[in-house]
């Protein structure tokens, strides 16, 4: 158990203080009940690591995103933390391997099940919590969330002007290209805005601010598609 304590730390980027604290998020329920030890499993973590994390993304999505509405946040919010997002997270990190399980529970493809993985992530993130504090269990949430809008595994936006555009011009104007352009940043590096431009055949079409690049491309495809579709009415 030991070793599988050093690797997953390895893995989530942070040392224990106290190792049985990530000793129990790795315990299965089946294994404890195997153990005679009921209770002495993940689940309570996971009641708390759900928690952490629903406040870990409510606060980025708060002071990233400003230009999101209320429902906008709770739909972004619902995406990140759904177990689909949490299970493709806990595959990356390999984190099935490191589950400590019944031996049936792994003969009946315990250590790839959606539920498991999310369920011991969550119980992970709970455990950094509880060990390092708010601040350490956030920055891991933020690490794997990043990585899930990097790969494009969630959307971010309830309405993805990125890509309503692109297929857009794909069908109206074949042939077109587009092109974003960071054209500046303003402000200090804790609360920089970005301004990018969107390039259509070359000419700039629409422009977008945000407190990200990404909040920033967003808008300016929002203004250009509205723009193009005024030019161009259906």
């Amino acid at each position: 158990m030991d070793d599988r304590v050093r690797q997953v730390e390895a893995i989530i980027e942070y040392e224990f203080k106290n190792k049985g604290l990530l000793k129990l998020a790795l315990t299965h329920s089946s294994a404890a009940l195997n153990q005679a030890n009921i209770g002495l499993d993940n689940e309570r973590l996971e009641f708390l690591g759900d928690a952490v994390l629903e406040l870990s993304i409510s606060e980025y999505l708060y002071k990233t995103y400003p230009d999101m509405n209320e429902g906008q946040m709770t739909r972004s919010r619902a995406g990140l933390v759904r177990e689909a997002a949490l299970y493709r997270a806990a595959r990356r990190m390999g984190l099935g391997e490191h589950i400590h399980m019944s031996h049936g529970e792994e003969m009946s493809g315990g250590r790839d099940k959606p539920a498991i993985l999310s369920d011991t992530l969550e119980a992970v993130i709970a455990a950094i919590f509880l060990d390092g504090g708010f601040d350490a269990a956030k920055r891991f949430v933020l690490n794997f969330t990043h990585q899930s809008i990097e790969n494009k595994e969630v959307s971010l936006y309830v309405t993805d002007y990125k890509t309503t555009l692109q297929e857009y011009v794909q069908r109206r104007h074949k042939g077109s290209t587009l092109e974003y352009r960071l054209a500046g940043e303003e402000g200090p590096d804790h609360k920089k805005v970005f301004l990018m431009q969107l390039l259509f055949n070359g000419e700039v079409i629409g422009e977008g601010a945000g407190t990200s690049k990404q909040s920033a491309g967003q808008e300016a495809a929002r203004l250009a598609l509205k723009r193009l579709k005024k030019d161009n009415p259906e």
